[in-house]
């Protein structure tokens, strides 16, 4: 197989523009296909980026695609990977255009999915006054009165509490905490509510209210959220590459080595899907250490 690409990179966040910026400049043919929807996309801000805090993601990825367009070694494509496989020469995807691509290299940054509390109000609000990062959120709601969303969230508002003292810990039901975690949730003078709850309330992006069950109310401003991460996209496995089933933060983490390889040869993985801590920064950094890998892996051949 004689291979369109030196590297395909499916995934346009910001690891894999960030890789693709690397390659590009490197002069290696790369071909980045990205289906949109970035889990980040619906944040108002991106918090903690050094250079961009508080530009909103989308602005970012526009502002990469146009440095990228800088270097005709690098395109970015939009579209969708429906197929991948690994061919004696190199990787083959094809895509929902009916189109086939090749390359020698593949770099992986699908991004992962969020799956948040199903709590009438707390999609709506998503990355804005509803989050799951305060240091990606924290200092937007600094001071106000917070509430965490979690069963067992006592190091959750243990951490929250450095952005505010008017903070309660809702748990939805019957709280699942051991007797030292109470406790030091009682020491730091964070209560825990139990109520269920019917509905967060607020007017737009903003929240003023928890609302329980019963009809009684608590004030809230800002929720901490505890969400379950996944795999957005089915290419990892595709190519048959490991996952760790028992990765704290993301419940099918793509497995990576100190130089982002996979389990399976010349495929590379960065960003969120390898189960770092997600932020924007981290999956830049990613994709950038990644994409020079990769570099040294095509000299190297």
């Amino acid at each position: 197989m004689s291979a369109d690409w030196d590297c395909i990179i499916v995934g346009g966040g910001a690891a894999g523009l960030s890789a693709a910026l690397v390659l590009g400049r490197a002069r290696k043919r790369t071909l980045l296909i990205d289906a949109g929807n970035q889990c980040n996309l619906p944040s108002s801000g991106i918090g903690g980026l050094l250079g961009h805090d508080g530009l909103a993601p989308k602005d970012l990825y526009a502002k990469g695609r146009e440095e990228l367009a800088r270097y005709p070694a690098a395109e970015v494509r939009d579209g969708e990977v429906t197929g991948a496989t690994k061919e004696p020469d190199g990787f083959a995807f094809e895509l929902a255009d009916g189109s086939r691509e090749t390359a020698r290299r593949v770099l992986l940054a699908t991004g992962v999915d969020y799956g948040y509390p199903d709590v009438p109000g707390v999609e709506e609000r998503w990355g804005r006054s509803v989050f799951h990062c305060p240091f990606c959120h924290g200092w937007e709601v600094h001071d106000r009165c917070l509430g965490v969303l979690d069963t067992s969230g006592a190091s959750r508002a243990l951490l929250l509490r450095g952005w505010s003292d008017q903070l309660t810990l809702f748990t939805n039901g019957p709280a699942d905490l051991d007797p030292a975690d109470a406790q030091r949730l009682a020491d730091a003078g964070i209560p825990v509510d139990e109520r269920e709850i019917a509905e967060i309330r607020g007017e737009g992006d903003d929240i003023d209210a928890i609302v329980f069950a019963d009809g009684s109310e608590a004030a809230c401003e800002g929720l901490l959220v505890a969400p379950t991460l996944s795999q957005s996209s089915k290419v990892a496995q595709d190519l048959g590459v490991a996952l760790t089933e028992d990765h704290p933060m993301i419940a099918n983490a793509i497995e990576v080595d100190s130089a982002y390889c996979t389990s399976v040869e010349h495929v590379f993985a960065a960003g969120d899907a390898t189960g770092g801590m997600p932020s924007v920064a981290n999956a830049i950094a990613g994709g950038s250490s990644a994409a020079s890998h990769i570099v040294h892996s095509l000299v190297q051949a």
